[in-house]
């Protein structure tokens, strides 16, 4: 039996990014479905560590899009509240020598010329930001702009402002289109769904959705393992990385990388990253990966060496081999648009995300310039 939907956008995905999708839209006065196989923050979100970065991003569109969305966040939190968990408590990046100072000094001095707000600490001041840390590091840099939320609760809450139709357990069998190529809906294992603009927000799935849609966009998944400790005190302040972290972000890598990542959470438990391996969707649990981490950890952070880790956790992220994310809407197919390939940063990216699709959605001017997300960017290279 068909089922018709008056809405006039449909989001695919109840991730964060999907939700912010929702809200924008709402927001400028559209009517949105949400669709998604799973449950809200099934997939990527659920996952994350709730990261709001601009410390880890060079110069550039993605850093761009980490601004304007630190912005929103902030808004966003004085209007949900709590709820969301979120914290403004700014980062820190550490090197254990000098040569390592000297990268982060070049680098935070073309990020200042974006918009960048970072203060340089010596090695014998860490301690005033972070007593824990190991001693002997020769300095670091702390970015106030940094923050965290919880990316469950962000999504749910995100999803509930919007006031959207929220539809999980659904799955999109089919994206439907007219004689001119147009976006007429869905067709999921539940029956159909009018509207004329699809978001195509479903994350690592992203190209498979795509694909249904008669486009390509290689969205790769790229494997991450979280550990979580037992809830202590609040012996970490900030969100804390070691200085490789910038590398092994940027790296287009399919082998493993970890980079010590260490931050505190309002309910008590220290999470510790981070991993990236390009691994298709392998959820096997690697215990290499999980004693890497541990001792990247304690090794920036001698305390941790006694706490104990309650539990690990792994998640996929969306990765384009240029790793910026796809963003807007798809000249190949009128009225899909894509929010996804976000890899690890979706989380703090997905307000700005969210913005300025609500913007071409409804003809407006968008805050930044969107071509460097063109979803068609591929098309003719290798993935």
């Amino acid at each position: 039996m068909s089922k018709r939907s008056p809405h006039d956008v449909l989001v695919i995905g109840a991730g964060v990014v999907g939700a912010a999708c929702a809200y924008y839209a709402a927001r400028s006065g559209l009517t949105v479905t949400v669709v998604d196989r799973g449950p809200v923050a099934g997939g990527t979100t659920g996952a994350g560590e709730g990261n709001l970065l601009v410390s880890d991003k060079e110069p550039g569109p993605e850093l761009d899009l980490a601004l304007l969305s630190t912005g929103l966040w902030r808004t966003i939190a004085e209007e949900l509240g709590e709820r969301l968990e979120y914290e403004a408590k700014g980062g820190l990046v550490v090197a254990s020598a000098e040569a390592g100072m000297t990268a982060l000094r070049a680098f935070a001095a073309e990020q200042a010329k974006a918009g960048v707000v970072s203060a340089e600490i010596p090695g014998d001041r860490l301690a005033e930001l972070e007593p824990h840390l190991a001693p002997g590091l020769a300095g670091g840099f702390h970015y106030v702009q940094d923050a965290q939320v919880q990316p469950a609760l962000a999504a749910a809450h995100l999803l509930r402002a919007s006031g959207a139709s929220i539809r999980l357990g659904e799955t999109v069998t089919a994206i439907r289109t007219g004689p001119s190529g147009e976006v007429l809906g869905v067709t999921t294992d539940r029956g159909r769904i009018d509207a004329p603009a699809v978001i195509n927000a479903a994350g690592t799935w992203g190209g498979e959705l795509a694909g249904l849609a008669g486009v390509a966009l290689p969205v790769l998944p790229r494997r991450g393992f979280v550990l979580v400790t037992e809830p202590l005190p609040r012996i970490v302040r900030h969100k804390v990385y070691a200085a490789d972290y910038v590398a092994d972000v940027a790296s287009g890598s399919a082998a493993l990388q970890t980079s010590a990542v260490v931050e505190g959470t309002p309910a008590g438990p220290v999470l510790i990253g981070a991993s990236r391996e390009r691994v298709g969707f392998d959820r096997t649990l690697s215990v290499e990966v999980l004693h890497r981490l541990a001792a990247n950890a304690a090794a920036l952070f001698p305390v941790l060496r006694t706490v104990a880790v309650q539990r690990a956790y792994r998640g996929f992220r969306p990765y384009l081999p240029d790793h910026l994310p796809a963003i807007g809407a798809d000249p190949r197919v009128p009225g899909l648009y894509h929010a996804c390939g976000h890899e690890g940063a979706g989380i703090g990216l997905a307000p700005a995300t969210g913005l300025l699709i609500a913007r071409q959605l409804t003809g407006e001017r968008t805050e930044l310039d969107l071509t460097p997300f063109r979803a068609d960017r591929f098309d003719g290279t290798a993935a």
